[in-house]
């Protein structure tokens, strides 16, 4: 059985032996043990310290598997976006050009510099180990983050976006990176991804702000803007079927796609109820898989996968393993939504 909660300090070793399996392209955790110690504190002060609107705050979440503490994911969420170091994508538009004389119609591709100061809350750093990979468990790590969103909405922005993994195979070469990128900056695409977690500011200093047609870049270069990674697809299907779309943007270095939603228009924040505690049982519960997190500022946030029923009186009777998993006690309150999205019976899970 599997918790996710707040990462501490503590998890740091743990942390680091599972971004051993990470492999290229997990940009906002790079195999550094100072990094990602600064990450971890950052994450800690914006728990305890939170004003009453989103100021950048990072929020990290580890998945941690109960009975021998080991951990098996993470993810995160930014509150807001931009701030005193802007953020950095490419717009990609499209454009139907005609020619009469010729009888040529071309759809013209172009990729165009945009910088947010003030922008939306963002959901990223997601992974999970390899060992754990299956449809539940890379869907409890996703929508976990939602239900914290929903318990403290005041602290965050009205939009949130996720910006999908690129194509960068195992090697780390990013054919667009190669096309464009080292054109400008002399280094190569890890090293690009290493700096940019200390300062993005070279990226403005650097790269050109004209557009750039895609159609006049290597085909190999083409082929990836707007793809996702094909270990990133089973994360993109998820938040697609969460409310999630695309809008536009992409990646800077690997220009994967950027979705975009409205937060109180997310699946799991909209659909998501809170209810007390009723009666905690060791009997078999008849429900379908639930994402149970703890609700109110009493107990830090926790979640798992569990059962639950209504009981006439309107509170829930939830399993003792549930309940031991999220410390939770008779009259305390819970937050919960459904672990899949209603979809089309075809469509297959693609984690």
């Amino acid at each position: 059985m599997f918790v996710i909660r707040p990462i501490h300090e503590s998890d740091l070793d743990g942390l680091m032996d599972l971004l051993e399996d990470s492999g290229h392209g997990l940009t906002s955790l790079p195999k550094d043990r100072d990094i990602i110690k600064n990450k971890i504190l950052y994450s800690e002060r914006s728990f305890e310290h939170r004003g009453e609107r989103p100021n950048g705050e990072s929020y990290l979440f580890v998945m941690e598997e109960i009975f021998t503490g080991k951990i098996v994911g993470i993810s995160g969420i930014i509150s807001k976006i931009g701030g005193f170091e802007p953020y950095y994508f490419y717009r990609l538009k499209e454009e139907e050009r005609h020619s009469k004389l010729l009888n040529v119609t071309k759809n013209v591709r172009s990729l165009h510099f945009e910088k947010i100061h003030a922008g939306p809350a963002e959901i990223c750093s997601l992974f999970l180990s390899p060992e754990f990979r299956n449809s539940q468990n890379g869907r409890f790590l996703s929508l976990s983050r939602f239900l914290f969103m929903a318990e403290d909405r005041k602290y965050f922005e009205d939009q949130v976006i996720a910006e999908m993994r690129g194509k960068v195979n195992d090697q780390g070469h990013s054919p667009f990176w190669e096309a464009v990128g080292r054109k400008f900056m002399d280094i190569d695409f890890a090293q690009a991804d290493y700096m940019q977690m200390k300062s993005k500011r070279f990226i403005e200093e650097l790269l050109p702000e004209q557009p750039i047609l895609v159609d006049l870049l290597p085909e190999d270069a083409q082929e990836v803007v707007g793809e996702v990674h094909p270990h990133t697809e089973p994360a993109k299907h998820i938040l697609q079927q969460e409310g999630f779309s695309f809008g536009g943007l992409v990646g800077i270095f690997e220009p994967g796609p950027v979705l975009r939603a409205e937060l109180d228009e997310v699946r799991a924040v909209k659909e998501s109820k809170v209810i007390e505690v009723g009666e905690i049982t060791d009997d078999t519960i008849d429900s379908e898989v639930l994402v149970i997190s703890t609700s109110g500022e009493e107990n830090e946030f926790k979640s798992c996968l569990g059962k639950l029923e209504i009981l006439p009186n309107g509170k829930a009777k939830i399993s003792a393993v549930t309940a031991t998993a999220l410390k939770l006690r008779f009259n305390e309150k819970l937050r919960y939504v459904t672990l899949k999205a209603k979809k089309d019976p075809k469509q297959e899970d693609l984690i």
